[in-house]
């Protein structure tokens, strides 16, 4: 498994958040952006992939991965999209190449049609962007997640590898799921993992879902056809609602399409994202 490790820290209202870059520094900007629960960790194969032509950014979101986890920290989708914002700014990048993954789509919609973000294309992969969204064992833990923190170690363990296992279609390799569930155990893991699913809340894509219609941009829309979280068909209905936007569904793949079926991703995103504009 590719090593993966985040070196800067951004200072944000929300907590340090751990960034890295990789790739041609005088090449085309992109940035990543994961989803939830997981981290930038899933895009490692990927980032180094597209390492070969471009100045590849990600970020570990405030409450994720291995950026601050603390009580009381606001980690809504109103909150990471004004730091995305903050961090491009950051970054100096005035019109990046997004990509970005579930969650992570919702945060790159809403910072670019609420806060004046600005892209040169935008790549949606299995995204949280349409009403509505949230599982029935989502909603059950954000309506019980003081319940759910006391949960003795092990049940949470064995709760949250359960939980991730479901994003893939023919399974996460053991290491990777490791991975994955790593920031989400002990202290403050254990609280972080039910305060994220708490504050998720279906009005933040609201307030954006009727002005996809505004977006300008280039868009491609991925979706793995065996997606259980988020089925395919709201990937085709919001490829309907952008203008021009490109549909790939993707055989064989789950949530975590970044997993299942890297290649083709891969080779999707470096056709769409070399395309002149």
């Amino acid at each position: 498994m590719t090593e993966w490790q985040l070196t800067e820290t951004f200072h944000s209202a929300a907590g340090e958040v751990r960034w890295g870059s990789l790739g041609r520094p005088d090449g085309d900007p992109v940035v990543l952006l994961h989803g939830t629960p997981f981290s930038s960790y899933v895009w490692r194969d990927i980032a180094h992939a597209l390492a070969g032509h471009h100045q590849v950014f990600v970020w570990d979101m405030p409450g994720y991965g291995a950026s601050e986890k603390s009580a009381g920290q606001d980690v809504s989708l109103a909150v990471q999209s004004r730091i995305f914002s903050q961090l491009l700014e950051h970054w100096g990048l005035d019109e990046p190449l997004v990509v970005a993954h579930d969650f992570g789509g919702a945060v790159s919609l809403r910072a670019h049609l609420l806060h004046g973000a600005l892209y040169r294309a935008l790549a949606l992969v299995d995204p949280v962007a349409l009403a509505p969204w949230g599982s029935p064992f989502f909603r059950l833990v954000g309506e019980q997640s003081e319940v759910f923190e006391q949960l003795p170690p092990a049940l949470h363990r064995a709760l949250v590898r359960e939980y991730v296992s479901s994003a893939s279609s023919p399974g996460l390799h053991p290491t990777v799921l490791d991975q994955l569930v790593r920031p989400w155990l002990g202290d403050p893991g254990q609280g972080a993992f039910y305060r994220q699913i708490a504050q998720a809340d279906q009005r933040y894509t609201d307030e954006v879902q009727e002005r996809y219609g505004e977006i300008a941009v280039p868009t491609l829309v991925c979706w793995g056809e065996d997606d259980t979280w988020i089925p395919v068909a709201r990937g085709r209905e919001l490829a309907a609602r952008i203008p021009d936007a490109r549909f790939e569904p993707i055989a064989g793949a789950g949530h975590l399409v970044q997993e299942d079926a890297p290649a083709r991703l891969t080779a999707l995103l470096l056709d769409f994202l070399r395309q002149p504009r």
